[in-house]
């Protein structure tokens, strides 16, 4: 097998990429979490649960929500606290 030599064209084209690529990823992180209030359906989305199970949610106070007119809000953060808070570890079984 012959060796291979890497130029120094080689290398900036690779930093190009992996910046681009870099920077790709974070805009996307960005879109998906840069709205601190989410709809009811993106919540249903986010959590694949049915308009019955997110109205328990709120009835039973588990997620808060703002209501403006007929739309309920709710915060982001909090809904991902709560996922967080209620990680159960396989191990405990």
């Amino acid at each position: 097998m012959g060796a291979t030599i890497i130029t120094t064209e080689d290398l900036q084209e690779f930093k190009k990429e992996l910046l681009e690529d870099i920077q790709k990823l974070l805009k996307e992180r960005h879109d998906t979490i840069s709205r601190k209030w989410i709809k009811s359906g993106e919540v249903r989305e986010l959590l694949g649960i049915a308009p019955g199970t997110l109205q328990n949610l709120r009835l039973n106070g588990t997620l808060t929500y703002s209501k403006i007119g007929g739309l309920l809000y709710y915060d982001h953060v909090q809904i991902m606290e709560l996922l967080d808070e209620n990680t159960v570890n396989r191990d405990s079984r």
